[in-house]
């Protein structure tokens, strides 16, 4: 795959996508935007793309939010377009069916992190500093901050990180949920990438049923999501990766998983 501004690979079941805007900090324009959601379309349809990791080019950044040039002079639509476009582009990665691992190697800021909050987890170096500061440019998150984040952390919490737009590092953000984990920047990469390769060697048909039971389920009232598990469990149980799984634990083998 051959992007503008993002540098792809697939090794081993796992596909690491870099946002690569280094001197800008990483940051998102528009053809940044584009080019994620051309990336995350390829993903969810190449079965060799088990597990994908995201992180940002640099020492420096992830993703440092916004290309503010872009929002300088904007209309009312042009800001509703670009908020539904980034929007559009997160939810992808949110729901793609497989697990997206962020790799948060420094400033996670605005579109940055929510960009982050899509993914399924988010591990930190601990120089990380994560934050939306929206409200200090006479705006608001639009790409889905006002709502994944109180869903994340709670409405307390939420609400004083987008009000204030203030910035917390690393480890304040493991303790309010908002990353799973925190590393050593330098042992950050191969922390994940450890974590990427397990998961790449599990069925992605029991991954991507887990994913949907969850997130679907998170929209429903407890007694609806449990029925909805019970029915996901009943794919999982006939499918030949159950048959295969139950009878290499009995074998005391590695499973061989065929993804159906």
């Amino acid at each position: 795959m051959e992007f503008e501004n993002l540098i792809t690979e697939i090794e081993a079941g796992v596909a690491t996508v870099t946002v690569n805007r280094p001197d800008k900090l990483n940051a998102l324009n528009k053809a940044t935007i584009d080019d994620l959601h051309r990336c995350f379309d390829t993903l969810r349809e190449d079965p060799a793309a088990r597990v994908v990791i995201l992180r940002g080019a640099g020492e420096k950044a992830f993703v440092a939010g916004a290309d503010i040039g872009e929002l300088a002079n904007m209309n009312s639509s042009e800001a509703e377009r670009l908020a539904a476009h980034g929007q559009d582009m997160v939810n992808k990665i949110e729901n793609l069916g497989k697990p997206v691992i962020a790799a948060v190697n420094g400033f996670a800021l605005g579109g940055g992190c929510e960009l982050a909050m899509a993914c399924t987890f988010r591990y930190a170096a601990d120089v990380a500093k994560l934050g939306l500061p929206e409200t200090g440019l006479g705006l608001i998150p639009g790409f889905g901050g006002t709502q994944r984040l109180p869903r994340l952390v709670g409405r307390g919490q939420a609400l004083e990180l987008v009000l204030t737009g203030g910035m917390i590092d690393a480890a304040e953000a493991q303790r309010i949920g908002l990353v799973n984990k925190v590393y050593p920047a330098d042992e950050l990469m191969p922390a994940v990438q450890k974590v990427a390769g397990k998961l790449a060697a599990k069925s992605s048909l029991t991954l991507r049923i887990a994913l949907k039971s969850i997130g679907e389920g998170l929209q429903m009232t407890q007694d609806s999501g449990c029925r909805l598990e019970a029915a996901l469990f009943g794919v999982c149980g006939s499918s030949a990766d159950a048959r295969e799984g139950c009878q290499a634990f009995m074998e005391k083998r590695k499973p061989e998983f065929s993804d159906g």
